[in-house]
């Protein structure tokens, strides 16, 4: 059997920095881990090739070789995927779907005539699939109903599958699931409320694999929160700092956490021990009332302001998301956001209108309520809110548009920044020894200089960019490399925002005239007379 793993395109997004990678000779900042997982669960003697369509194209070659195209994505890569499926049927080819989109939204694929949904958790659903496909079965719907699989049984991900000169950073994960309910969330829907963990000696050995294939940058554990089991997240990270020190630190790490990690000294001083770098926060709103009307209720228990800096000051670069268009929201929303980012010097903050994905608390609540104004989801920064809001949608809008020209003014972010690695400068960080050599490239340089060109030359920020470059030489000179990779961020929020102005804007005006023309189709009615008894 010869599988093609096509890995669907992401459209422009917050996270995509298509203008950042270009400074690096990059085309994607991430690999498809799914996929690679999914190649090594299935069966190994069959034969695998891996497009990924944010890298580049599939080829009438790849089209030709496969007996089967077996996709993945996430909501956000919906579109793309409905066309590839389609692309596929055309030549004829078998198809076979799973990941996020799939199983949050199944009879989307089933309207395009997907062959195979294998939906839920691959350990489990795969084996399924497997079968069917060897008792020469030629279509099925798989699903796990509400198992959990072991992620021990987790083989290593074929990375070898990989192009890794295509990527800015490589994945792995450590655990699936989150402790907490937050109602418009998603992943408690997909991997429950219980974390499951793998071994640290499976990790370690996933690891060993990288290293072995010559990896040597940065590793995003994409958990969608890394402690959610604290206590075997000490095991790992205990087993992992004597690794890290006998290879000579070759990878720095990332990750995502709830914000309750600042109360844990012990486990972020063993993160940065084992070079985690930054962490990803989901900070929300500043709003108390919108946190408990969420159910984030591990977000009300200690000053948010106080918890990122805290964070910032072990040692670990925090990243954050914020939404907006939460029920009961007061007016105001999006000047309170940008005031607590711009309070605890955030760089890089995600800032989104509020959306109900399939399946979640949010969801069937707002369904009940007849609140949904479209029974689909996209979690894109330029995709207008899908549900009625408790205020007007246009003021939501309006605000929000507001707030993110705002965060990501080129002065406002490189300040942040600045102020930001400040605070990284408190901490204490093990001494590295020799630590693995990152060769500095042509490439590396002329990124730098372009960046110096931009923001110290032609740029209103200029005088800043130079004045922060001198501090940061004499208050934190370590972390000057890591600074100017976010200081080159920039190059994407600055054209990012419009594209976020000017997309809203234009939904925004057509979800007001439509408004408009019901308002004014209403009001034209000829009231019906009673009837006469």
């Amino acid at each position: 059997m010869r599988v093609l793993l096509l890995y669907t395109k992401f459209p422009k997004s917050f996270w995509s920095f298509e203008k950042t990678l270009e400074l690096i000779g990059r085309k994607a900042m991430l690999p498809p881990l799914g996929l690679v997982t999914v190649a090594a669960i299935l069966p190994q003697e069959w034969e695998f090739k891996l497009v990924d369509r944010n890298v580049g194209d599939v080829t009438e070659e790849d089209w030709n070789w496969a007996d089967l195209v077996l996709m993945s994505a996430m909501i956000v890569q919906k579109d793309d995927m409905l066309a590839q499926v389609q692309q596929a049927k055309r030549r004829g080819k078998a198809v076979a779907v799973g990941g996020p989109y799939p199983t949050a939204l199944p009879e989307e694929l089933e309207a395009v005539d997907t062959d195979f949904l294998i939906l839920d958790e691959g350990e489990i659903t795969l084996p399924m699939f497997v079968e069917a496909i060897e008792r020469g079965e030629t279509s099925g719907v798989f699903r796990s109903n509400g198992e959990k699989p072991d992620v021990t049984i987790t083989p290593i991900p074929r990375f070898d599958l990989l192009d890794f000169d295509a990527y800015a950073e490589m994945s792995v994960q450590f655990s699936r699931g989150c402790p907490f309910q937050c109602e418009f969330c998603d992943i408690i829907v997909l991997y429950g409320r219980k974390p499951r963990t793998k071994s640290p000696e499976q990790f370690i050995a996933e690891l060993d694999r990288l290293y072995e294939l010559g990896w040597r940058r940065s590793i995003f554990l994409v958990d969608d929160n890394f402690i959610g089991n604290k206590r075997n997240v000490k095991l790992l990270l205990k087993a992992l700092q004597p690794w890290m020190v006998e290879h000579n630190y070759p990878f720095s790490f990332a990750t995502e956490a709830s914000v309750d990690l600042a109360k844990d000294q012990e486990l972020m001083d063993m993160m940065v021990a084992c070079n985690f770098g930054s962490v990803f926060l989901g900070i929300e709103t500043p709003d108390a009332d919108s946190l408990t009307t969420t159910k984030k209720y591990q977000n009300t228990r200690d000053p948010l302001s106080d918890a990122v800096i805290q964070i910032a000051k072990s040692g670990l670069r925090v990243m954050a998301g914020f939404i907006i268009g939460f029920d009961g929201e007061k007016a105001g929303a999006g000047d309170r956001i940008v005031e607590f980012v711009e309070k605890t010097a955030i760089p890089t903050a995600l800032f989104s209108m509020l959306q109900a994905l399939p399946d979640t608390g949010l969801w069937h609540r707002l369904e009940k309520e007849g609140r949904l104004r479209e029974k689909n989801a996209n979690i894109n920064q330029t995709t207008l809110m899908n549900f009625v809001p408790t205020r007007p949608l246009e003021d939501i809008a309006h605000e929000y548009i507001d707030a993110f020209w705002r965060l990501y003014d080129p002065a406002a972010f490189l300040d942040r920044t600045y102020r930001h690695f400040r605070f990284l400068g408190e901490a204490t960080y093990p001494h590295k020894g020799k630590a693995t050599q990152k060769n500095t490239s042509w490439v590396v340089i002329r990124a730098l200089l372009t960046i110096a060109w931009r923001q110290g030359v032609l740029r209103k920020t200029r005088f800043q960019f130079w004045r922060n470059l001198w501090l940061m030489y004499r208050h934190n000179r370590g972390g000057i490399s890591s600074y100017l990779s976010v200081c080159a961020q920039a190059e994407h929020f600055l054209e990012y925002r419009q594209i976020v102005k000017d997309q809203i804007e234009a939904q925004l005006a057509a979800y007001l005239a439509q408004k408009q023309s019901r308002d004014a189709a209403s009001s034209t009615e000829t009231p019906q007379p009673e009837l006469v008894r």
